[in-house]
């Protein structure tokens, strides 16, 4: 998370002057585990799989997310926290250990969302998760349908493009509303022509909705970020972080940096924090399809 702060030029000047209190953002995943970069930022936990109470992640993906988002970075003094490290957190448990899941846990995790957010002040909803066009389609359009709903009650919905490309038109479904910020993954050329790198793989646009999609790009090639089996041995923490690629590690950045702009701009609509990180984003001269408005940039995005 180092180097995407630098990249997005996201710098502790900026993250301090947007003060500490931090806005709230709900993450369906595959849970969170236990980890000291999130102290007591996670204000409620529900297990839409198999009811239990207490927090948990068999997967491991769902604790790296949130750790792109609201990580303090307390095991790596500071190095690794992400994007906004002083937000809190909901979660719900919507995919298994796999990171599969089914549309009516995703519809009621959604639901649940609505339900809790004005007692937790939730802001933005993010959705790491790519879905193929295979699955029923009136199940689907309830899906899609719920999500909607989620930016019609004002929520920023924040969702992954999927990892389906580089073919044209290969979002995933929930990326194609028109609405929501569909995030695509690009380094910026940080990697220069190394293999294996997650734009190579990003879902690409446009959407039978919008021309323009994704809206922006942002970094989701070895991501690290909290691991799920960090260990203490001696007072000291090991395996604390973990890297991981994808959009689902592209989104959560996303997330975090919106996070930041309702700390600095609490009234913002989420209409209004949508336009201003398209137009503040850093063109990369490349397709539409493939970057929409361009790689976030955060010190542009938090400017007056």
């Amino acid at each position: 998370m180092f180097r995407v702060r630098e990249q997005l030029r996201c710098s502790d000047r900026l993250v301090n002057a947007c003060g500490n209190k931090g806005v709230t953002v709900a993450v369906l995943d595959t849970g969170i585990g236990k980890h000291p970069d999130f102290d007591s930022r996670i204000l409620s936990f529900k297990d839409f799989l198999n009811g239990h109470n207490g927090q948990y992640d068999d997967s491991g993906h769902g604790t790296h997310v949130a750790g792109c988002i609201a990580g303090s970075g307390y095991a790596s003094d500071g190095k690794y926290r992400g994007m906004a490290p002083c937000s809190k957190l909901l979660i719900g448990k919507v995919l298994n250990h796999k990171g599969d899941g089914n549309i009516e846990e995703m519809i009621n995790g959604i639901h649940w969302v609505l339900e809790n957010k004005d007692k937790y002040d939730v802001r933005i909803l993010n959705i790491s998760i790519g879905m193929s066009e295979g699955t029923e389609k009136e199940r689907m359009e309830r899906l899609l349908r719920a999500v909607d709903e989620a930016w019609r009650e004002g929520l920023v919905v924040v969702c992954a493009a999927g990892n389906m490309g580089p073919e044209l038109m290969t979002l995933s479904p929930i990326g194609t509303l028109k609405k929501v910020i569909t995030v695509g993954c690009n380094e910026g050329g940080y990697f220069g022509n190394r293999e294996y790198l997650c734009e190579n793989y990003s879902g690409r646009g446009p959407s039978p909705f919008s021309v323009k999609k994704p809206d922006v790009v942002a970094p989701g090639t070895d991501i690290v970020s909290c691991n799920l089996h960090i260990e203490r041995r001696g007072g000291k923490y090991r395996n604390a972080y973990v890297s991981k690629s994808g959009t689902s590690m592209s989104t959560p950045i996303v997330s975090g940096g919106l996070a930041l702009l309702f700390q600095k701009y609490p009234y913002f609509s989420n209409e209004q924090a949508k336009k201003k990180l398209q137009h503040s984003a850093t063109d990369l001269n490349l397709p539409w399809s493939k970057q929409g408005w361009g790689m976030m940039n955060v010190e542009r995005m938090l400017g007056s």
